[in-house]
C-alpha cells in the first residue's frame, strides 16, 4: 500500500518494431532503474539504447526550499532528472512526471522539511526506465520531486503549482535565461514548450488532471501548452462530492491507467473516463493491468529499494515489476507519441487491438463528441 508520509500529506518505427524495441531497451534498463537510489546522478551519463540511439542523463537542483507556493504557501524543493536524446536536433516534445506520496525523507523518523533527519527520499528516479525509454524515441523527459509536498501538505493544487514552476522554469531555460540555464545548456533551444506531456503517479495522478483541467488550464505559464495528460493509478474523489470540475479536462487528451491489484487506490480512476463520457472534445483512453499493482510502477517503491512495498492484493499471482513498467512504457510510448508526435503506429495498444507485453489488460476509450 502507498506509504503516506511522516505528516499527513499518497528513430519512428512501425509499432511492431518501435515499441516492442522499447519495451526490449526497457527490459535492460529496469535492473539499473532500481539500484539507483542517488538524490543525484552524474551528469551527463550516457547510456546506449535501440538503433544505436544514446540517451543522456542529466538534473537540477534548485534546494529544498526553492518554490513558495504563492496560493497555499507550501515550500518545495526544485529537483528534477531529465533524460534526453543524446543528439539534439531542433525543438524536442516534452514529457514531465511527478510522484505520488511517499516518505519524504530516507529517515522515516523525520518530522519536518527539509528533512531534520535523513535525505530526501529520491521517489523521483522511480520511473527512470520510462524516461528513458521516451527519451531514446526522441522526447525530454524530466521527473521531478516533491518530497516537501509529501511531507506538509493534502493539497492537489500544490502538485499542480509545483509542475507549473518547473514548466516556467524550462520554459525560460529554452529561451536561454533564467537558472537552469546554467545547468542544463546543452537543452536551451531544443525544447517544444508547444508540445508538452504530463504524466502523474499516485496522487500525483489527481495532479496532473488538476494541472491541465479546464478550470485550470489558464494557470499553465505562458508559452506553454499542454498536449496530453496520462494519469497513472491516480487518486479520485472529488471536493466537495459530486464537483468533478477541479480535474475534468475536455480539452486535451487524457490516459488513464490502473490495476486490478492495486491495494492502495484501487481502479478508481477509471472514473476519470465516466466523466468526460458525452462532454469531451478529446480522445480518454484507460487501460486496466489485471495482477498489477500501486507500488511497482516506481521502482523507489519497489522491493527491495530501501523502502519499498508490495501492496498488491493478489500477491500470489501479482505482475513481476518488470512485467508491469514493460507494459506501462508501451502504453505511454503509444499515447505521447499519437498526441504529442502525429505518430498513430501504436495506436492499437490505446484501443486493444494489440495486446501489451506481458500483461492481460482490459481497454476503454471514450471517443470526442462528434467523433472528431
Amino acid at each position: 500500500m502507498t506509504r503516506r508520509a511522516s505528516r499527513p500529506a499518497g528513430l519512428r518505427l512501425p509499432v511492431g518494431g518501435a515499441l516492442m524495441a522499447a519495451v526490449l531497451l526497457l527490459a535492460g534498463l529496469t535492473s539499473s532503474a532500481t539500484a539507483a537510489a542517488a538524490n543525484a546522478v552524474a551528469a551527463p551519463a550516457a547510456v546506449d539504447a535501440d538503433a544505436g540511439t544514446r540517451v543522456l542523463t542529466a538534473s537540477y537542483d534548485l534546494g529544498d526550499s526553492a518554490f513558495t507556493d504563492p496560493q497555499s504557501g507550501t515550500v518545495s524543493e526544485v529537483r528534477a532528472v531529465v533524460h534526453y536524446p543524446g543528439r539534439l536536433r531542433g525543438r524536442l516534445p516534452v514529457v514531465v512526471m511527478s510522484h505520488g506520496s511517499w516518505s519524504a525523507c530516507t529517515d522515516t523518523g523525520a518530522q519536518s522539511w527539509p528533512c531534520e533527519k535523513g535525505e530526501p527520499y529520491p521517489s523521483y528516479r522511480g520511473y527512470d526506465y520510462l524516461g528513458q525509454a521516451l527519451a531514446a524515441r526522441g522526447f525530454v523527459v524530466v521527473s521531478l520531486s516533491a518530497d516537501g509536498i509529501n511531507m506538509t501538505s493534502f493539497d492537489y493544487g500544490d502538485r499542480a503549482r509545483l509542475i507549473n514552476e518547473h514548466l516556467r522554469l524550462l520554459r525560460r531555460l529554452d529561451l536561454g535565461g533564467g537558472p537552469l540555464a546554467r545547468q542544463l545548456p546543452v537543452l536551451r533551444g531544443h525544447l517544444d514548450m508547444k508540445r508538452v506531456g504530463t504524466l502523474g503517479h499516485s496522487r500525483a495522478g489527481k495532479g496532473v488532471m488538476w494541472e491541465a483541467s479546464d478550470k485550470h488550464r489558464s494557470e499553465v505559464p505562458g508559452g506553454v501548452r499542454i498536449g496530453a495528460v496520462l494519469a497513472l493509478a491516480p487518486v479520485k474523489f472529488d471536493v466537495p462530492e459530486g464537483d468533478n470540475s477541479d480535474t475534468l479536462i475536455t480539452r486535451t487528451p487524457v490516459a488513464v491507467v490502473t490495476s486490478g491489484c492495486d491495494g492502495a487506490v484501487g481502479e478508481r480512476g477509471q472514473q476519470y473516463l465516466d466523466d468526460v463520457e458525452g462532454l469531451t472534445g478529446q480522445p480518454a483512453y484507460s487501460v486496466s493491468l489485471r495482477d498489477g499493482n500501486h507500488n511497482f510502477f516506481n521502482t523507489q517503491w519497489t522491493p527491495p529499494a530501501p523502502l519499498g512495498e508490495d501492496d498488491s492484493t493478489c500477491a500470489d499471482h501479482e505482475l513481476g515489476p518488470r512485467t508491469q513498467q514493460d507494459a506501462l512504457t508501451a502504453y505511454a510510448l503509444a499515447f505521447f507519441d499519437k498526441h504529442l508526435e502525429g505518430d498513430p503506429s501504436g495506436e492499437g495498444l490505446l484501443t486493444g487491438r494489440q495486446a501489451l507485453p506481458g500483461a492481460v489488460s482490459t481497454t476503454r476509450v471514450v471517443r470526442p463528441v462528434g467523433g472528431r
